[in-house]
Order: structure tokens, then C-alpha cells, then sequence
């Protein structure tokens, strides 16, 4: 069991290391040359390096990003220990050591590119790190573990609504900087990274529930249970306006089970009522366990 658990932790920092410096690169691809503020320490770098830019010594997003993480890491660290906030911390070292490493590049490899192209592809390199960061149970760091500390301290807030307002307010800050259209285009890529974010959250394994409502049950659920073999639930239920008592089955599947559910079903009451739903997450017997 130990060597199992050493195993999976080493596959989950090199998962964090790789999605976080997949992040990293986004910002400096993508965001910092737009000047794209969408949140999060990043766009608060962004906003810094602006005006910082006819300094002497301009101030890079690696260097705002790191001045801040300190503190943030040491409260986190005397609040909430240090296994708890293991692998935030490697995640920030990641982002952090990864846009210095590219800052530091003699050639400037920022893509040049329309607004739109920006946010599209900065939004799906987004929501694929964050997804993949996700999956392994551990957050970016920056915004996310001052909101959390945050709610631990004012707890009448809820830690995604702190979240929310520290985002917003940086976004809001990069309208007055870098006005309307910069941060329309910043809104689109925030909406882009959210959809890439929840679809990669879920791949490959997307899972929809199923409801039977058909007057031959017994007959229908024991056929999806050979022919598919998924378990069946059935619950009683009845009609409202005929008043008639229903027995309406209850299945989860796999997305791409559905053609082969409707089969199944329809080979046996073409007249049946189904209705699909997603499933944003299913634990248990032949999916994930839920101990994992």
C-alpha cells in the first residue's frame, strides 16, 4: 500500500508540474503580450508590468507573482500546516520558476497575434492545466489560497464568492487600465478556459443518467442490465394526469453508451419516455470508488 501511495503522489506532482508550467506558458503566450487580465495573480502582474514598464528595472508577472506567493505561503503554511498546502505550493513554484525561465529567454517567442486568436487558444491551454490541476486534488495557488484563507477567517463568506470578488476586482482594474475591448476579449477568455476546464474535468469518462419511464420496467431494466451491464434502479412514481402508477428506472452510463441505451430501450417499448441529464459526478460500484 505504501509503495502504491508513493507511486500515485509522484504521478500527481508530475501531473501539477506539467499542467502548472502549461499555465505559465499560456500567460506568456497568450496574456501578457494582449495584455488579456482575466484574474488571478497573472492578470494582477500584468497590470503591474504596465506601469512599471518605463522604470529602470520594469517589473516582470514572475516577480509580482512571487512577491506575493511568499506571504500568502507562509500564512497558509502557520494556518493550515504544511501537508494541506503541499502541493499549492508546488504549483506556485512551478508558474513562478516557468515565466521567469521563459522571461529569460534571449529571443522573445510571445506569440503575436489578433485578440480573438489570444483569447481562444489562451483560454483552452487555461482550462486544460486548471482541468489537469483539478483531477489530482490540488489547486494553482495565488487567488484561490487567499480566498480560502480569507473564508477561514471571515467565515459568513463562502470561499468561491471571495474568490469571485478578488477576480473581478482585478479584472475590473485592467478595464480601467486597458479599457472596454481588452477586457471584452479577457471576458471571452475566461468563458473559453471555463468550458475547456469543465469538459477536460470529466475526459474521458462524461457520465449521464438516465430515466426510463415505460410500462414494461421488469422487461426493459433487465435487458440494459444484460445488455449493457450497468446496475438498475427502480422507482415508483405515477402519473399526474392519467393517475396511473409508473415504475420509472433509474441508470447511469457512459456519454457514449447512449446510442446503445436507446437501442436497447426502444427494441422493447418504442413508446418509452427517456430522458438523459448529466451526471457531474458519479462514485460507487463500477465507477470511481469512492474512498479514491
Amino acid at each position: 500500500m505504501e509503495k502504491i501511495m508513493r507511486k500515485k503522489m509522484l504521478i500527481d506532482y508530475a501531473l501539477i508540474g506539467a499542467a502548472t508550467a502549461l499555465l505559465a506558458a499560456g500567460v506568456h503566450f497568450f496574456f501578457i503580450p494582449h495584455d488579456l487580465v482575466v484574474g488571478g495573480l497573472s492578470g494582477l502582474g500584468i497590470i503591474v508590468a504596465h506601469y512599471t514598464a518605463d522604470w529602470a528595472f520594469p517589473i516582470p508577472v514572475w516577480l509580482t507573482q512571487l512577491v506575493i506567493s511568499i506571504p500568502l505561503i507562509l500564512v497558509a503554511w502557520k494556518m493550515l500546516g504544511v501537508k494541506y498546502i503541499a502541493k499549492a505550493i508546488y504549483a506556485t513554484v512551478i508558474i513562478t520558476l516557468t515565466l521567469f525561465l521563459l522571461d529569460m529567454l534571449p529571443y522573445n517567442f510571445a506569440i503575436e497575434t489578433d485578440l480573438l486568436l489570444a483569447s481562444v487558444f489562451g483560454g483552452v491551454l487555461c482550462g486544460v492545466a486548471v482541468a489537469i490541476v483539478i483531477r489530482r486534488e490540488a489547486t494553482t495557488g495565488g487567488t484561490i489560497l487567499l480566498a480560502d484563507l480569507i473564508s477561514r477567517v471571515i467565515k459568513r463568506f463562502s470561499m468561491p464568492r471571495i474568490l469571485m470578488v478578488i477576480d473581478w476586482g482585478i479584472i475590473l482594474t485592467g478595464l480601467f487600465v486597458f479599457g472596454t475591448e481588452r477586457t471584452m476579449y479577457a471576458l471571452i477568455t475566461i468563458f473559453i478556459c471555463t468550458i475547456a476546464m469543465e469538459y477536460f474535468a470529466k475526459w474521458p469518462n462524461f457520465t449521464k443518467a438516465v430515466f426510463i419511464i415505460t410500462d414494461n420496467a421488469e422487461n426493459v431494466g433487465k435487458q440494459v442490465m444484460e445488455k449493457m451491464n450497468h446496475g438498475v434502479t427502480s422507482l415508483e412514481g405515477h402519473g399526474v394526469y392519467t393517475g396511473n402508477k409508473k415504475n420509472i428506472l433509474l441508470c447511469v452510463i457512459y456519454d457514449k453508451e447512449i446510442p446503445r441505451m436507446k437501442e436497447v430501450v426502444s427494441a422493447i417499448d418504442a413508446n418509452a419516455f427517456m430522458i438523459v441529464t448529466d451526471a457531474r459526478e458519479v462514485l460507487g460500484q463500477g465507477f470511481e470508488r469512492m474512498e479514491k
